[in-house]
Formats: C-alpha cells, structure tokens, sequence
C-alpha cells in the first residue's frame, strides 16, 4: 500500500529534519535552558524549522503544535513534532534521540514517523496500513504472562512520589526482566515483538505521539498509566501487548 500524502509528507519532513542533524551532531553547540528546565540548541530550532517548512507547503490549511514554536493554525488536522525528541542525548553525544512527527485529525491520532537518524531506525505508521522499521512489517510479542515479560520502564519521576510507586515494585518482582531503555527505543522493541511492554509517567504528548499510531498499528494497546486513551493533556504511558496491557492495568491499580 502506498503512503498517503499526509504520511509522504511527514516522512519527507522526517528526512529534511535529519539532515540538520547529521550536519550539527558532535559540533560545540550552545545550549539554552528553557523555562521547563529543558535544553535546546540550534540544531532543535533548525530541525523543527525544516520539518515546518516541508509540512506547510504541502499542507497549508493544517495547524502546527511544535515543541520549539509553540502552537499556530486552527483546524481539523493537527501536525505534532517534537524536531529532537532526546536533547540531552544528542548534547552529550549519544545516539539515543530521535524526531517525532504525528497527525492529529478529529482527535485521533492517524499517522506516526518516529526517526533515528545517528541510531540508524525510521518507523512509522498509518491507520489501517501497519506498522514499520526501515522498511519491515512490526509486530508485538505474544507473551502471555507478566511473569515471562521484558518491562522497559523511563521517566518515573511522578510515580516514584506517589503512592503507585510500591504496586510498581511488585510489578518489577514479578516480571522476566526489567529495562530502561528510554524515549523512541522501548517503543521500537515493543512494537517489533523485542520487549513486551513500557511504562513511563512523565512524558509530553510531543514525544510519544508518533509513538501511538505505530505500536496500536502493530498489534498493542497505548494508553496512559490509568488506561484512559491518549490526548493532548496525557503525561504518562502504559503500551503493551493486549494481554500484558490487562494484566498490567489491574496490578498497577
């Protein structure tokens, strides 16, 4: 099935915003702290401008939530992007980061690009037309048992404070093996069957919106913590295979 235009576009937008990378990746950059005590450098500001650009020339009536621009436009379809989803990574030098590129249209999520460029991995994704890694079809894991499951969990922070924190430590005595692989990582494994399942309690819309379509599109469930369906205001994951997913909803309460 060929892509759509939407997804042409963002894959394009993709290419475009990895070029910029590859160019600044391990130059001295300055970075800049923004008001949430994130980094950012010229070559997020760069990316998301080149991701723009491609975007708004094929799709000038769609609005844009980008997480260097802000949100502009108004309308049905709405592009999220996150250009360097892993800033901190590429500062320091490591190839863990990625840019994310969704389509939001009538409050679902319809397409995902989720792009590696130093890490070596494209996937996407579109309703109704699977999930992909550089080119070959992703499926989720069977595994049928939390007790035989790979659990990759990052950014705990909130629920390290609170009171689910010790019905997690149950979870993790329970589970095969527990990883923290992070960011695009654990949600390339879990879609293509490698770990079964990721946990994360704060997270952006931004960074995990690409990440959606791709996992459901390859067989799982992607919900926040609570298991109510991702939107705009979620701040936490919970993605699995169906089974594990059910199973992890009633431990985690």
């Amino acid at each position: 099935m060929s892509p759509s235009p939407e997804l042409a576009a963002a894959l394009d937008a993709a290419e475009a915003a990895a070029r910029v990378i590859r160019e600044l990746y391990a130059r001295p950059l300055a970075v800049r702290v923004k008001a949430d005590q994130s980094p950012v450098t010229e070559a997020d500001v760069r990316a998301e401008q080149a991701i723009r650009a491609v975007l708004a020339a094929r799709f000038p009536g769609h609005a844009f939530y980008g997480e260097e621009t802000g949100r502009s436009g108004a309308g049905d379809s709405l592009w999220l992007v996150d250009p360097i989803d892993g800033t901190k990574a590429f500062v320091r030098e490591y190839p863990m980061f990625s840019t994310q590129i969704a389509l939001l249209r009538g409050g679902r999520l319809v397409l995902g690009v989720s792009s590696a460029p130093l890490y070596g991995e494209l996937a996407w994704a579109e309703r109704g037309a699977g999930a992909w890694l550089n080119g070959r079809p992703l499926r989720v894991s069977a595994v049928a048992t939390l007790e035989d499951a790979a659990l990759s969990a990052g950014n705990l922070r909130t629920l390290a404070a609170g009171p689910g924190w010790a019905r997690y430590g149950a979870v993790v005595a329970r589970v095969n093996r527990i990883r923290g692989y992070g960011d695009f990582l654990h949600y390339h494994l879990l879609a293509a069957g490698k770990i079964d399942a990721v946990l994360e309690s704060d997270v952006s819309i931004l960074d995990i919106a690409a990440l959606v379509t791709i996992v459901e599109e390859a067989g799982g469930r992607f919900t926040a913590l609570d298991g109510a369906p991702v939107a705009l205001g979620t701040t936490s994951v919970l993605a699995a295979n169906p089974v594990l997913h059910a199973q992890l909803r009633a431990a985690l309460g």
